[in-house]
């Protein structure tokens, strides 16, 4: 991706194999790639598949996200097994949350692990209170910096924190190289302020997922974002 251009990930937030189809079905007429989230019930209050009871997953696969490119964000306490096992599934790119690793070497090398078991590519989210200068040892080993745009993590629909404009151009300023991905609350009304920022990349549920016509909302936004990089 060079550095004007824009994606747009339609989340899908799965309570099943089932819902994870249906989400795909929904989002293939208009976009090649869909983000996932994964909550354990401990790093995020709320619980999704793959995940049976909190901390505890069983065996899944990703064959009702065929064709689609799966970016698998981890909402998670110990993201580095798991992460494996998506890795081996399919999953093109994997998102681990910096919070959830006790040490630099431990967040080294799951996504070093993630890599070896076939994600094409590796990164770190960040929540919103959470200090930038915690991500400074990490980043010559990410991809892509997912920076969390809302306030509280694991349910699709809470507000968008405004904080996080100032927040992304803070980091982008620093890091100007690093790819910054934007998740929680992206919509119409804030997506050409983050792209502004500096931010490339947007996982975005609610504004998709719940618009009256799902296809329009995406290119809408994608046209908002695109003409923000002029």
């Amino acid at each position: 991706m060079n550095a004007e251009s824009v994606e747009i990930l339609p989340t899908c937030v799965p309570q099943g194999a089932a819902d994870l189809a249906a989400c795909a079905r929904a989002i293939r007429p208009f976009s090649s790639e869909i983000h996932i989230d994964i909550t354990d019930g401990i790093f995020a209050p709320s619980l999704t598949w793959p995940y049976a009871k909190q901390g505890e997953f069983g065996d899944f696969d990703l064959s009702g996200a065929a064709e689609l490119v799966k970016e698998v964000h981890l909402m998670v306490e110990e993201p580095r097994k798991i992460g494996i096992q998506f890795a081996k599934a399919g999953a093109f790119r994997i998102l681990g949350h910096v919070e959830a690793f006790q040490s630099e070497e431990d967040a080294h090398g799951a996504l070093d692990a993630w890599k070896r078991s076939g994600a094409r590519e590796v990164g770190l989210g960040i929540l919103m209170d959470t200090p930038l200068e915690v991500l400074e040892h990490h980043l010559l080993i990410v991809d892509v910096v997912h920076m969390m745009s809302i306030a509280r993590i694991g349910t699709q629909g809470i507000p968008f924190d405004p904080r996080s404009i100032e927040r992304i151009a803070e980091f982008h300023e620093r890091h100007p190289e690093i790819l910054i991905s934007v998740d929680g609350g992206v919509a119409g009304s804030n997506i050409a302020d983050l792209v502004r920022a500096g931010a490339r990349r947007f996982g975005v549920g609610s504004a998709i997922a719940k618009a009256a016509d799902p296809r329009k909302a995406f290119h809408a936004l994608q046209t908002l974002a695109e003409n923000a990089t002029l």
